[in-house]
């Protein structure tokens, strides 16, 4: 009976023995597959991090100078609707586009299709500059325009040469109503040669035209 016994245990031994391989084979098999569907999973994640992180990044790059410059800025002047005369008078020359509010905000609406708002802003900003008389009142709007739009860290900053920005530079040491004249000068005269053509033959200006041309025949 001893010995059957032994024989009995022996065998259950060997049994297990061959059993043990094949088992543990399949352990690991579905370790690795769990492992490569963990690893798996956490790549796809990682991916999909990366990739929302990517895209907002692309997306605040993709924000345009318009839209940072359109932060903050005032609303366009109040003034009433300009006649058939006065639209047909802009054609004549840029002085009179630039006298009127009317013929500012059209001429404005149009800079910022072309993301050069900035130009009219600093130019109007220089006007309202000259009509202050309180030095505490100029030294503070002096600095804000200074901040805006000449300082190169501004996503509002206009485009003007070394030799002007020494001026404004020497001139913010005591600032006055004409601090940015040279600089307004040359805003002023950037926007007459290289904007006011364009803006004669927009869109804006000829359905303007067309709308007040329409008017008048009908009346």
């Amino acid at each position: 009976p001893m010995g059957s016994e032994r024989m009995e245990m022996r065998k259950r031994q060997m049994s297990t023995t061959q059993e043990t391989p094949g088992a543990a084979q399949a352990q690991h098999s579905t370790g690795n597959r769990g492992s490569n569907a963990c690893c798996f999973c956490w790549c796809c994640c990682c991916s999909c991090s990366c990739l929302t992180v990517r895209n907002q990044e692309e997306e605040r790059t993709r924000r345009t100078s318009h839209e940072l410059q359109a932060e903050g800025i005032p609303n366009c002047e109040e003034s009433p609707a300009p006649t058939l005369e006065e639209v047909n008078a802009w054609a004549q020359s840029f002085d009179k586009l630039m006298f009127t509010p009317a013929g500012r905000n059209a001429f404005r609406e149009f800079l910022r299709t072309e993301f050069s708002e900035e130009n009219m802003l600093f130019w109007m900003a220089c006007e309202e500059l000259k009509q202050e008389s309180n030095k505490s009142v100029i030294e503070e709007k002096a600095r804000l325009i200074y901040e805006d739009y000449i300082s190169i860290l501004s996503p509002k900053e206009v485009s003007l040469d070394s030799r002007v920005r020494e001026v404004i530079n020497r001139n913010m040491l005591e600032p006055s109503q004409h601090t940015f004249d040279d600089a307004q000068l040359q805003i002023y005269t950037l926007m007459h040669r290289d904007s006011y053509p364009r803006f004669m033959n927009s869109a804006i200006y000829k359905d303007l035209l067309r709308s007040l041309s329409e008017k008048s025949i009908e009346a």
